[in-house]
């Protein structure tokens, strides 16, 4: 049996964080992922500015910067009329900006700390038991082979097994729609220098620039393809996007289909296994808070674990739990209230458009969404 300080289990953006979070604070860390390398989907894109903070200290943010494409401006427009303009320029951080990145890229650079660490990821690797005791946390992996760790710290997703095997709760519900995805080149009517929430009473459609001259499209719909294809796509924006001059696509390099839950643990530490990411909270993409939400998870929760490994209080733990959670329930809230109003009937899409072409004129509001989006509110 091998032993060591802490066991992550899943290398996705938020276990490869909490990863480095320890390991370049001097602890022994393994992590294990069920998936082969590279098998991960690409599903979020965007990297706000408190991410960014965050992981400034631990030698990811530099490249990522780089490597993604600065959008200062996030908008809400109902096809070519504006109803909310967000500017995050003014923002005060190094960082005054939306970075559009794929969630591949980001893994890649996280994934390279980590090797320079000195850590690997163990994979393929299935955590199929999980059992605590007073001194420590046992992991079984399908092939027999056991981890004997201090502390374990879950970031499997949603279908977490670490959280099944705790025994937390994971309350909550599903979207009726399903969600479509795809990566596309287009030209047109679509700007390079905003992420934009398109409402439609058909559903909501966002358009976002990623490195590279392409765009990612994420939209809602009914029974999305498993595999969009330029005609689906094109519909998506012909009926929902700009009007005026319309964004045409030209090709679909990638594309794939999801359902959304929205869905928080019941509490996000167990004894000696806490919760991170996706395996403590799910929610719609509107907004693009996920994948930052998990990664502040993992950063908050390895070194409050850094911590207790060096002599301080378990309490620090509780302390952890307890803070995270009203997070996610207000993130979760702020997805949600997106998503109703992108897809209010068309009845009421007078009343909405007005309703926010007046509030959208107002500093403060424009402010406090700038503040809400880019997870600088949630500063320590």
């Amino acid at each position: 049996m091998e032993t060591t300080d802490v066991l992550v289990v899943g290398a996705g953006p938020a276990g490869l964080s909490a990863a480095i979070v320890l390991a370049q604070s001097g602890h022994d860390v393994v992590i294990v992922d069920a998936q082969a390398e590279g098998a991960n989907t690409s599903r979020a894109a965007v990297v706000h500015s408190r991410t960014l903070e965050l992981l400034e200290p631990y030698g990811v943010t530099p490249a990522l910067v780089e490597r993604g494409v600065h959008t200062p401006r996030f908008t809400v427009r109902d096809r070519d009329r504006l109803l909310v303009g967000v500017p995050f320029d003014g923002l005060p951080t190094p960082y005054p900006y939306t970075l559009m990145i794929s969630q591949a890229d980001t893994e890649a650079y996280l994934l390279a700390r980590l090797t320079e660490l000195g850590v690997k990821v163990v994979r393929p690797a299935r955590v199929t038991t999980v059992a605590q005791d007073d001194s420590g946390v046992t992991a079984t992996l399908g092939d027999g082979r056991a981890f004997r760790a201090s502390y374990l710290v879950g970031a499997d997703g949603m279908h977490s097994g670490v959280r099944e095997q705790a025994g937390i709760g994971f309350g909550g519900g599903t979207y009726d729609e399903s969600f479509t995805l795809a990566d596309v080149r287009l030209h047109g009517g679509v700007p390079r220098e905003e992420v934009i929430l398109y409402f439609s009473p058909d559903g909501l459609v966002v358009v976002a620039p990623l490195p590279g001259g392409t765009y990612r499209i994420v939209a809602t719909v009914g029974e999305a393809p498993q595999h969009p294809d330029v005609a689906f796509v094109q519909r998506l924006l012909d009926t929902r996007g700009p009007k005026a001059v319309p964004a045409v696509v030209d090709e679909v390099i990638w594309g794939s289909r999801f359902r959304v839950h929205h869905r928080i643990a019941d509490t996000y530490r167990r004894g000696r296994i806490l919760l991170v990411g996706d395996a403590a909270h799910v929610h719609s993409p509107a907004g693009g808070q996920g994948m930052n939400l998990g990664i502040e998870d993992a950063v908050t929760a390895g070194e409050a674990l850094s911590k207790v490994l060096r002599g301080g209080s378990p309490d620090l733990l509780d302390a952890y739990a307890a803070a995270r959670r009203p997070v996610a329930e207000k993130v979760v809230a702020l997805a949600s209230r997106l998503t109703s109003l992108a897809t209010m009937s068309a009845a009421r899409r007078p009343l909405r458009n007005l309703v926010l072409g007046l509030v959208g004129r107002l500093p403060a509001v424009r402010r406090r969404l700038a503040w809400q989006l880019s997870g600088l509110d949630r500063r320590g």
